[in-house]
């Protein structure tokens, strides 16, 4: 194991061991929340899986298998809400995936729809040439073609799936799922994954997969991605644009809507449907608890937007960020707890307030009122109403996570002498009339990449330049220590994240080791953002990418 794993390893903290299992199983006292299943009517001409609980097939000599199937079909988020998706064995989410810590996992993705997809597990340190990126590391998985991804679970904590393959669209659509490597070190009671993501209520194009562009050698920017060299990069044969998919241009407006300004950004006023485990309030199924128990919240967003949650009637602890173990969390009561995309948080309360409460957004968006999911105590009235927003709630303070914890020593500190220190200033610009999203400037594949070798010490200091746009950063195949923020170094527990949320003004400095050989993508995981530029490079000039693109596959990485 590599330093920077070891160290993960002892700060880390899942759940009990159990078998590969698929959310929605139950064994013995810990449950397990399933993602809301997609209608039983899939879009016409797909197939359908029967269930989303598929039957898992444990080998004891390859480790624990699992298929997921790319295929069309129909959510209903309730309230009349029925929208075309694109799923994970027809559900949104697509099935958990839970493995014990040290197990081989083997995913094999199966593609029924009519356009290419990929398989990336989001935050998780993967081997490089499993890290699902088309054209980077694989070649997209074709319609009527299957991958599998191999590799073991050394590192506990809660993570996501996703596609990665135009995922600005494919994510969109509802092509994801929760990842889940338990350890033996916790035992709790109850153990709930909740995925939180944005729709637009005529949702997308489904059956035509946002076919706007004219070619798939144009980008929703018109470029012509097909003829530029992109070997200095490591991204040969791969489109960055929209290209056959729609991508960014099916629906989303990637302009600031006034002319010359370019600080307004992106409209995200056409996500008007928030769900919980792919369910508007109230026909999400409440969490069920009983007295006494110690309840885990495994807390994932998948969507562009960021999310302010409230536990009613309940203290709670913050456990882990990312996946990784927060040391000493204090209980926090009455707070408010901001979760932006990609990020994960898990949270943990004990059961002590008998009744039926909500876990809910607080926002001025009208659809945070969908946002919602009731705590429900066994043996409690079912006709008992859950406890109603009080609107003081609204101004209720937000935690600090920097300062969070007890102050401790982390891996790494500020003063530390670094082999690299690498300045991204996060900004927008407009260019040929359209929105872009820069790094120092420049938008992909011109941005300037992290180069490093194997062990370097590496600092990054993100600057959001932007005006009212956040930035959450996404690094591939490594988790990096929060050093500072806004110039002032962390006052609580060390945090060691693989996404950080940069607001407009904000300025961070993080830093890891070069530890996982690679060519990594740096990202921001507002995909929006990511497609109209905002992407770089890690890229190991000791390590010799032996992959070779087919530049008929398709590939489109974002």
């Amino acid at each position: 194991m590599n330093t920077f794993a070891a160290i993960k390893k002892t700060l880390f903290a899942g759940t009990f061991a159990l078998p590969l299992i698929l959310a929605g199983c139950f064994e013995g006292k810990q449950a397990d929340m399933h993602g809301a299943h997609a209608s039983d009517q899939p879009a016409a001409g797909t197939a359908l899986t029967q269930g989303a609980a598929e039957t898992v097939k444990p080998s004891p000599a390859d480790g624990r298998e699992v298929t997921l199937t790319a295929q069309e079909s129909t959510l209903d988020a309730g309230q009349g809400r029925k929208l075309p998706v694109w799923t994970f064995n027809n559900s949104v989410p697509g099935p958990q995936i839970r493995v014990k810590q040290g197990e081989m996992v083997k995913i094999t993705v199966k593609n029924t729809l009519k356009v290419p997809v990929s398989l990336h597990v989001h935050g998780y340190p993967l081997p490089f040439e499993m890290d699902g990126i088309p054209g980077v590391s694989q070649n997209a998985i074709a319609p009527g073609k299957s991958f599998t991804y191999a590799f073991k679970a050394t590192v506990p904590g809660t993570y996501w799936y996703h596609s990665h393959q135009n995922s600005v669209k494919q994510v969109d659509m509802g092509l994801y799922g929760s990842f889940v490597v338990e350890s033996e070190e916790d035992v709790i009671d109850r153990d709930y994954t909740l995925v939180l993501d944005e729709w637009m209520s005529g949702g997308l194009d489904a059956e035509s997969g946002g076919h706007e562009a004219e070619s798939p050698g144009h980008d929703e920017h018109g470029m012509d991605m097909q003829g530029m060299d992109m070997n200095d990069h490591g991204m040969q044969g791969m489109d960055m644009g929209a290209g056959n998919e729609g991508g960014a241009s099916a629906g989303h407006d990637m302009s600031s809507g006034h002319d010359g300004d370019a600080s307004m950004g992106h409209d995200m006023s056409m996500y008007d449907l928030y769900t919980i485990n792919g369910k508007t309030y109230p026909a999400s199924e409440p969490l069920i608890v009983k007295e006494g128990d110690i309840v885990r919240l495994r807390l994932v967003n998948a969507g562009y937007m960021s999310h302010s949650l409230h536990l009613q009637g309940h203290r709670y602890r913050i456990v882990a960020t990312d996946g990784n173990r927060i040391a000493n969390p204090d209980w926090v009561e009455n707070k408010l707890l901001a979760i932006a995309p990609g990020e994960r948080y898990d949270i943990e309360f004990e059961a002590n307030h008998p009744g039926t409460w909500l876990l809910d957004e607080h926002s001025n968006n009208p659809a945070a009122n969908n946002m919602k999911i009731a705590i429900q105590y066994e043996n409690a009235p079912s006709s008992q109403k859950e406890q109603e927003q009080d609107d003081s709630a609204q101004m209720l303070e937000t935690v600090d996570v920097t300062k969070y914890g007890k102050p401790e020593k982390g891996k790494f500190s500020l003063n530390d002498q670094y082999n690299l220190e690498y300045t991204m200033d996060l900004g927008t610009s407009r260019r040929n009339g359209e929105m872009v999203y820069t790094i120092n400037g420049k938008v992909f594949p011109d941005t300037d990449p992290v180069k490093v070798k194997t062990g370097d010490k590496v600092k990054v200091h993100f600057v959001n330049s932007s005006a009212g746009e956040d930035h959450p950063m996404h690094l591939h195949g490594h988790t990096f220590q929060v050093l500072s923020k806004n110039g002032t170094p962390l006052g609580g527990a060390a945090e060691y994240k693989d996404t950080l949320n940069v607001k407009p003004g904000e300025d961070y400095v993080v830093a890891f080791e070069a530890n996982n050989p690679g060519d990594w993508m740096f990202h921001c995981h507002d995909l929006h953002h990511a497609a109209a530029g905002m992407v770089t490079e890690l890229k190991y000039t000791d390590f010799n990418n032996t992959f070779e693109p087919d530049p008929n596959a398709g590939n489109m990485p974002e």
